[in-house]
């Protein structure tokens, strides 16, 4: 499955804004973007070892698939990360609501 291709599904940035929606919300005056920030990537990790373990017919299939799933996951998220942080730089001022 190549996590991109999801892109096309027309609920992809529904469900996107769903997630985000979440994180923004734990943000409080004592909770900063760092907390909700760790919080999103560490479930965002604990959900992809599920879904390994829920596609694994065995542990020891798991075990065996650990190194490529981890792989796959990191560089599902360097390519999305990397579109989206030259998303921002493209449109920083408007994404930021700041001029420079």
């Amino acid at each position: 499955m190549n996590l991109m291709a999801t892109k096309k599904d027309p609920a992809f940035y529904e469900r996107v804004d769903d997630h985000l929606k979440v994180s923004n919300d734990h943000m409080t005056p004592t909770v900063g973007v760092e907390e909700a920030n760790a919080s999103m990537m560490f479930a965002l990790a604990r959900f992809n070892a599920w879904m390994t373990a829920h596609s694994s017919s065995s542990a020891a299939a798991m075990r065996e698939s650990r190194s490529a799933r981890i792989a796959y996951f990191v560089g599902q998220y360097q390519t999305m990360l990397e579109e989206n942080m030259d998303t921002y730089i493209e449109n920083f001022e408007r994404y930021t609501q700041r001029t420079h």
